[in-house]
């Protein structure tokens, strides 16, 4: 990788490397997510069938990549944090699959390898990454899909009035605050502060611009959005002004 690129294996935000962190993440993301649902979302968002490969990048503690596995032929998790595919290897042992590849890597320095996957998934990764490494990474998720794949992304996006943002910010702080508790809320602070989520119509341009047809947008509580999407015929991409 040359010198100049993004050191994205650098932790941004929440320490996944601290063991403890990633002990608390399960549980600390249920106070403000449905996890269930967002499986059952994802699945229906990109018609997931049991001939797909799909690849995930941000894989977390593995609860989509566990799920997806017991659908789909292969899966690849991807995660920067060595700690959290420990657990996803865990999780998967214990579920006796064993078509899911584990590997360490960001979406810059994953190498893809065989054919073009049928699915990529992303959720709340995304945003460690500054907005021109964004574009790169959309690409190169571009590049590893098929004609006609499918390309889900959930992240905090900031779908705000600009005359109004502090009041938006105060509002969805405290919110959090009172949904998932002091901790969450903490660090939902600290990703406002020095983490990179853009705006919406950043983000959307950004989709476009990598080749991909957004058939849904969704804004929702928190700034945590999603977008379902798919990959045009190469060279639909938009020229350059």
């Amino acid at each position: 990788m040359k010198e100049w690129f993004y050191d994205e294996m650098r932790q941004i935000g929440t320490d996944y490397e601290s063991e403890e962190e990633v002990q608390k993440y399960d549980e600390r993301m249920s106070r403000f997510r449905n996890i269930d649902a967002e499986i059952v979302e994802i699945m229906e968002a990109t018609g997931l069938k049991d001939e797909d490969t799909l690849v995930e990048f941000g894989c977390g503690t593995g609860t989509f990549a566990i799920a997806s596995a017991r659908i789909c032929s292969r899966v690849t998790a991807v995660d920067i944090s060595p700690v959290m595919l420990g657990h996803v290897k865990n999780k998967a042992a214990t579920a006796g699959l064993s078509n899911i590849s584990f590997i360490n890597a960001g979406f810059l320095n994953y190498e893809h390898s065989g054919d073009p996957a049928d699915v990529v998934v992303s959720q709340l990764a995304l945003h460690h990454l500054p907005d021109f490494w964004k574009m790169v990474a959309l690409k190169k998720i571009g590049s590893m899909l098929k004609t006609g794949g499918r390309f889900f992304l959930r992240d905090i996006v900031f779908s705000i009035n600009m005359e109004k943002y502090e009041k938006s910010i105060d509002y969805a702080v405290g919110h959090m605050h009172e949904t998932a508790g002091e901790d969450t809320g903490k660090n939902f602070i600290n990703h406002i502060k020095s983490e990179y989520s853009t705006f919406d119509w950043i983000m959307e341009e950004m989709l476009y611009r990598a080749g991909f047809e957004i058939l849904m947008a969704d804004y929702r509580d928190n700034f945590v959005t999603v977008y379902s999407c798919v990959k045009v015929q190469s060279g639909k991409e938009k020229a350059a002004v």
